[in-house]
């Protein structure tokens, strides 16, 4: 094939058990060249993420409350880790490093970063290849923000010197050579922009599910599994609530047109879902997928001859930019517009918003419907088909739903529906039956 960069998430690398079937994946194909790693996961539900673990550790320290038993207890999954599978990957010496930096007073960001590091070369000893630190190739500025360009140069010039090698996820390096994470969930971006840097053929990400799936299996019993998927399809899912990957881990790859491979490490002969550039042109299913979340608030102004009147949209959306508050959507008519809001961003600040907005706009009326929930059916496909939107409503009158918003992007590849809260399960139960057998 050529050049394969795979990620493998916290559960692949959790403990010796998941490192030996990660393991046994990489030497399967001799194009995995390059590998990108999390820190370890956990092992079963009442364990601790080590991130977690070293965060904490941080906490600790910052209060200066007692950290040496955190301490030891991250060094001790490590090193079972390491005589479990029977290899020198130097990890006293690494700890022996890491205590020293904590008595001289190591940033958050280097303590989170060390999950991935010590991974990376546990990684790089079973696998008998090269260790590439992501510090000093995975750019950042001196205010933190991340350096695409910059880094994709450096990465490339770096790569370029190993046939193979392992690089810890999650972070890289601000230009006085301080440790500076990503997000969590950062390494998902780590091997993306290894991918575009190396202009890699296919970008594997290998977790503990086989793909994506058509609904939320904790809603829809058994749905389908999406074999396919194009990046503006994955973009409106993810930011409805379907999350699998990073969502800034998207653009690098999507930036070079790699696609993306999402496996499970459990699974590994399962193909699990591509992420493409284009949209796939079949007969086939008319939507990709079903997603949604729950808990917003909708506050819908009406004023007569509002379409008449300049500027009154904008003295709306510059209330909510002085309360700091993002906006998901903005349904509107001749007199009216709707502002939808997740309601994590509101805490107490509601009633002052209601009042800025009946003051600065003279509006008639003001109405806040709460418990609110929004659902996305996406499929690239839909807009060729007729019969699309009346399939779908009809499903939701049939389960008894009442819909209280619509909202269709312009791009036409998504409807977006506003429920009662209570109304969510019946409603993405109710669609996905109405499509399931396309």
């Amino acid at each position: 094939m050529g050049i394969i960069v795979t990620k493998f998430g916290g559960t692949s690398v959790a403990d010796a058990i998941q490192a030996k079937k990660t393991q046994e994946i990489i030497e399967a194909d001799a194009d995995r060249k390059f590998i990108v790693v999390s820190a370890p996961g956990k092992r079963f539900d009442a364990d601790n993420k080590i991130t977690d673990l070293l965060l904490l550790l941080f906490t600790h320290l910052e209060q200066n409350a007692p950290y040496e038993q955190i301490f030891q207890v991250v060094k001790d999954r490590f090193i079972d880790i390491e005589r479990a599978l029977g290899i020198d990957a130097g990890i006293t010496a690494a700890f022996d490093v890491i205590e020293k930096k904590l008595k001289e007073g190591a940033t958050k960001d280097y303590l989170a970063s060390r999950g991935e590091y010590l991974s990376g070369r546990i990684f790089a000893a079973l696998l008998g290849i090269d260790f590439i630190d992501a510090a000093g190739i995975v750019l950042f500025n001196e205010k933190g923000r991340f350096l695409s360009e910059e880094t994709n140069a450096a990465l490339a010039a770096e790569l370029e010197k190993h046939e193979r090698g392992v690089i810890p996820g999650f972070y890289g390096s601000l230009p006085n050579g301080e440790i500076k994470t990503f997000s969590r969930g950062g390494s998902d971006i780590t091997g993306a922009i290894v991918a575009r840097a190396i202009s890699a053929d296919v970008y594997e990400n290998w977790t503990d599910v086989s793909g994506f799936l058509v609904a939320d299996p904790r809603i829809v019993k058994n749905p389908k599994a999406i074999d396919q998927i194009s990046y503006k399809e994955l973009r409106e899912l993810s930011y409805m609530g379907a999350s699998v990957l990073h969502e800034n881990a998207i653009y690098p790859a999507r930036l070079a047109g790699i696609p993306i491979n999402i496996r499970n490490t459990n699974a590994p002969t399962e193909r699990g879902t591509f992420i493409v550039a284009g949209e796939k042109e079949t007969e086939g299913r008319i939507i990709t997928g079903i997603a949604g979340s729950k808990d917003f608030t909708v506050i819908a102004i009406y004023k007569n001859m509002m379409s008449s009147e300049t500027g009154f949209i904008r003295r709306v959306l510059s209330i909510m930019e002085d309360y700091g508050i993002p906006i998901e959507h903005i349904p509107s008519g001749v007199d009216t517009v709707s502002i939808v809001i997740a309601d994590k961003y509101l805490d107490d600040k509601l009633g002052d918003i209601i009042e800025d907005i009946e003051r600065k706009t003279q509006a008639d009326t003001v109405e806040v419907f709460e418990k609110m929930a929004l659902i996305a059916t996406v499929g690239s496909r839909m807009a060729a088909r007729k019969g699309v939107s009346a399939k779908l409503f009809t499903a939701l009158y049939e389960a008894d739903v009442n819909v209280r918003m619509i909202d269709q992007g312009s791009s036409e590849m998504n409807i977006i529906i506003g429920v009662e809260n209570n109304d969510f399960e019946t409603a993405i139960r109710a669609i996905y039956d109405a499509f399931a057998n396309e």
